[in-house]
């Protein structure tokens, strides 16, 4: 795979040149409508606080089968005109990641996670951002939560990571990151707060790069790290610039809902929009998004509900109102994805032809959970990888690893294990290699 920062001396300095390059895949695509080998795309969604099966498995389904005579439970009605899309995967567990309150990296990286526990390995989205082809911004990852916590926490590190003892951050100011992604091509306010934003992070990573020299070389090595993540800042406007024609094209509007939002689901709705314009736009083919960012916390009295944050999570799901409106809220944002994606032409078909939405919950089925139920629900086949139309009752004794191995394996790695050993394997595996049950 071509290195990324080489990637750049090989864009020409203009627009064109840079959507027409063969390093740019993504890009290309999304630009011209071209047909051929089309790129994939996985989106990752996780609410927290728990997904119980209940609230996803049709009444009266206990084993696996079609789901087009069955009737969806109320929480994802939103996704019954779009059955023949939809996989329902239950019986997978996670007991090896000890969940309780969350298992954070964990839950992507199918290993012991906790509060306050760094990733031991990284996780499932940053490895897909690898294998998948080259865009400018590999990985985005957003978070939502209450408003106060947004905006106290613009980026918070729970979920993502690229390697052990190295998060990934989520995004959760959609100024912030509208700013980041579009700063460049923008008018006005905007452009100045990109413009000022950037000459800082230049001259911080100077600074940086300057005052690291005269440190020990132990903690030049930790030093370094740090001006690593101002040049890859830099870096990655630098990118963006040089395809701003572009991404003129996939720009959401500002509204007032960015600056003023009146709810917390205001700034919910914008933060999907951005993610969703880049993922039409090429210029990534990974998308994660945290609702509740991997934590206890979160709120949605955007939808009436005033409780928020941990009270949620001891509250039963089924049937319970609350849940449901934050479920089908969920749902809604599902459909709009794949409405979103279905809108764009892609080789003979659509994006969303290409794309996999793989929805779950970063803390297995419930609150203070032991991980032995972890349901799943898949939207898209993935250029015809993955089975849809279905329900899929496993047996509880394969670990959600064994769907990330299957993630792999289709998007055209040979792999048998995902983050587990021989060893955990024979603890907590009864097989090896993908979910044959969910694959073409």
């Amino acid at each position: 795979m071509m290195n990324r920062r080489k990637l750049l001396q090989g864009i020409a300095s203009g627009a064109t040149a840079a959507v027409a390059s063969p390093f740019l895949p993504g890009i290309a695509n999304a630009a011209s409508g071209s047909i051929g080998k089309s790129p994939k795309r996985v989106i990752f969604f996780l609410q927290n606080q728990g997904f119980d099966p209940a609230t996803c498995v049709p009444s009266g389904m206990k084993n696996s089968g079609s789901l087009a005579n069955a009737k969806l439970p109320e929480p994802i009605e939103a996704l019954e005109p779009y059955k023949e899309r939809l996989h329902i995967i239950n019986g997978l567990h996670g007991t090896h990641t000890s969940p309780s309150h969350s298992p954070f990296f964990g839950a992507l990286g199918g290993y012991r996670g906790g509060d306050g526990v760094a990733p031991s390995a990284s996780t499932i989205d940053y490895e897909l951002s690898k294998i998948l082809p080259e865009t400018l911004l590999p990985h985005l990852c957003i978070g939502m939560d209450s408003i106060e916590n947004m905006r106290a926490k613009p980026t918070v590190a729970n979920l993502s990571a690229s390697g052990a003892g190295q998060p990934i951050f989520m995004q959760s100011n959609p100024n912030l990151l509208y700013q980041m992604l579009y700063g460049g091509i923008s008018q006005g306010d905007i452009r100045k707060q990109h413009e000022a934003r950037s000459s800082m992070f230049n001259r911080i990573e100077q600074l940086a790069s300057a005052k690291g020299d005269r440190l020990p070389i132990p903690d030049k090595q930790r030093y370094g790290q740090y001006v690593k993540g101002f040049n890859d800042i830099n870096g990655l406007r630098e990118r963006l610039g040089s395809v701003s024609e572009h991404l003129m094209k996939f720009a959401p509007k500002v509204d007032d809902g960015y600056a003023n939002p009146e709810f917390e689901t205001d700034w919910h709705d914008r933060l999907l929009d951005l993610g969703i314009s880049a993922l039409k736009s090429g210029i990534t083919s990974v998308l994660t998004i945290g609702s509740g960012r991997g934590e206890i916390f979160g709120a949605w009295k955007g939808l009436g509900v005033e409780q928020q944050g941990h009270n949620l999570g001891h509250m039963k799901q089924p049937n319970n109102p609350i849940w449901v409106k934050i479920r089908q809220y969920n749902s809604r944002m599902l459909v709009k994805l794949m409405q979103e994606l279905e809108s764009v032409p892609e080789g003979s078909g659509t994006m969303m032809d290409n794309t996999l939405i793989v929805y779950t919950s970063n803390n297995a089925d419930y609150q203070h959970t032991s991980g032995k139920t972890w349901p799943v629900m898949l939207l898209g086949n993935y250029d015809g990888a993955f089975k849809t139309g279905c329900f899929t009752q496993l047996d509880g004794k394969r670990p959600i690893n064994a769907l990330y191995t299957s993630i792999l394996r289709a998007s055209g790695i040979n792999v048998d294990r995902f983050n587990m050993s021989e060893k955990m394997a024979a603890k907590f595996d009864s097989s090896t290699g993908p979910l044959k049950e969910i694959l073409t």
